[in-house]
């Protein structure tokens, strides 16, 4: 490799790399700025609660708003947007854990490290256990016992499915066939999504290795559901681009390199996928991630608050938009100014000046409708007061690691936070004119994290970009909407497919 220029992190060598990832050397040079700096942090003032930042929808509303998603779903102004990248891996963690030791694994000894308090026994004796409720399992392999050989043969068969995306796991039987959260998704969308002429539209980001599988699982069942729910899928792919991955640093605060010399290029979390949301041609984006997903029995919340949340946002667009041309094309409305600055306080809960200018500036934005549900121990996210740099305040998500661990004030604060964050949101991505919204202008760059992490054995600083719903749509104006516990069904674990609410049959 090239020698270096004296003082500079990069070779010519390190320069085409990056030209060949996308990534300009004043990129690298201000992520190598953001791995040595120390991580930022949001500074919380208080959770929002009802009352104090979350919205409550009234009884008076509810028809009203559904009628405004009917008509935006007529007008093909809808689609859904889902990250479907993971794989199956971490559900499958515990048995991974003995699946991967070199001794022979029994039951007993399952048992005696149960026993001992190791919580990967407990769930591995609960997943065998659960082995006839598991839809991904087929009819020999629930009528395995769990013993001696056969407990072997399951350990090896759940590293199969652990390499799998999560998204093409089958989580729900029915009495034809069982479903894949791409599937139920599919279900989901007819429902909410048809426009005038029958077609419903989603979009699927997922990992480069597992393309070909989610397209060729579209094709086995685009027929099926499409004559049954009389839709026609528009269904777009993508992966994460090159250019959003990060760069790493050594533990002696170096670019981190291969063996092989040459850089270390990270993916950079959920946040790189606002290029990807960017990229869309869409207008009203409802986000989900792949394993929130419900049997049809328990689909109607789901539908119902879906619908609510477009309508919400649908109903905020006519009176932004409305306003927008207003201040824009009659300067003397004085009624079109103090008609905006209400809006911004009353219902973007925000500080602003009454300018015409300052208001527009305040109006012309991506606007989000987000879900939050009462917290009940899920990890996740949640909804807060959060004062910027400026000392204003503003309604953010706020994800754990944002928040100062070595602060007991602010520690406190968060322990309070009476919601949080199931990603279930409604985004508008255009404006008044039609045109799509420069969505990167809009995010915090110090939302940014540094973590710590290890390759090939060795330990390494990472850089992971604002998150898609937290630092990513930080400047956008948000509300958040009480929405009920059942439009969330995460599976974060294989055993949390054997929650009633994940099996046929179960409490409604």
């Amino acid at each position: 490799m090239a020698p270096q220029e004296p003082g500079d992190l990069f070779g010519p060598a390190d320069l085409r790399q990056l030209r060949k990832q996308g990534i300009t050397l004043e990129e690298a040079r201000r992520q190598i700025e953001r791995l040595e700096g120390p991580p930022g942090h949001a500074e919380l003032d208080r959770p929002c609660t009802p009352g104090d930042g979350i919205d409550t929808i009234p009884e008076s509303e509810v028809e009203p708003l559904t009628r405004l998603h009917q008509e935006a779903a007529r007008d093909g102004r809808c689609l859904t947007f889902v990250p479907a990248s993971g794989a199956a891996s971490r559900m499958f963690h515990s048995l991974l854990h003995y699946g991967t030791q070199d001794c022979p694994i029994s039951r007993k000894k399952l048992e005696a490290d149960a026993a001992a308090g190791k919580k990967e026994a407990v769930e591995v004796l609960a997943f065998l256990e659960g082995i006839p409720r598991f839809a991904f399992l087929d009819d020999s392999r629930r009528a395995a016992a769990g013993q001696g050989d056969e407990l072997e043969e399951l350990l090896r068969l759940a590293m199969d499915y652990a390499r799998l995306p999560k998204g093409l796991l089958k989580f729900h039987a029915y009495p034809d066939r069982s479903r894949t959260p791409f599937e139920e998704h599919l279900v989901e969308a007819a429902e909410m999504l048809k426009d005038a002429r029958g077609k419903c539209r989603l979009h699927f980001t997922v990992s480069p290795a597992h393309l070909e599988p989610f397209r060729s699982l579209l094709e086995q069942v685009r027929d099926r559901y499409e004559k049954v729910h009389h839709v026609a899928y528009e269904v777009g792919f993508s992966v994460q681009k090159p250019s959003t991955d990060t760069l790493a640093l050594d533990m002696e605060g170096q670019p981190f390199r291969l063996d092989d010399g040459t850089l270390l290029f990270r993916p950079a979390g959920h946040g790189a996928l606002m290029e990807n949301l960017s990229d869309l041609e869409a207008d009203i984006v409802l986000i989900k991630n792949i394993d929130n997903v419900a049997p049809d029995r328990l689909k109607k919340a789901t539908y119902t608050w879906s619908k609510l949340l477009v309508g919400r946002l649908s109903s905020i667009q006519n009176q932004v938009f409305d306003l927008l041309r207003r201040l824009e094309d009659q300067p003397a409305d004085t009624g079109a100014a103090a008609e905006a600055t209400s809006l911004v306080r009353d219902t973007f809960h925000l500080e602003c000046s009454e300018r015409r200018q300052s208001l527009i500036r305040r109006l012309h934005r991506p606007v989000r409708v987000c879900g939050m549900v009462k917290s009940t121990g899920e990890p996740g996210g949640g909804p807060f007061w959060v004062r910027g740099k400026d000392g204003a305040l503003s309604m953010q998500i706020v994800e754990d690691s944002q928040v100062d661990p070595d602060s007991g004030q602010q520690q406190g604060l968060l322990a309070r936070s009476t919601h949080f964050n199931p990603v279930y949101l409604v985004c508008g991505v255009r404006d008044h004119h039609g045109q799509p919204y420069d969505l990167k202008q809009y995010i915090d760059p110090d939302a940014a994290m540094v973590t710590r992490k290890a390759t090939g054995g060795r330990k390494l600083s990472a850089l992971e970009r604002p998150g898609l719903w937290n630092g990513a749509m930080a400047g956008w104006n948000t509300i958040f909407i009480e929405v009920p516990g059942e439009v969330f069904h995460p599976v974060k674990t294989v055993n949390d497919l054997l929650r009633a609410e994940h099996q046929p049959g179960g409490e409604d």
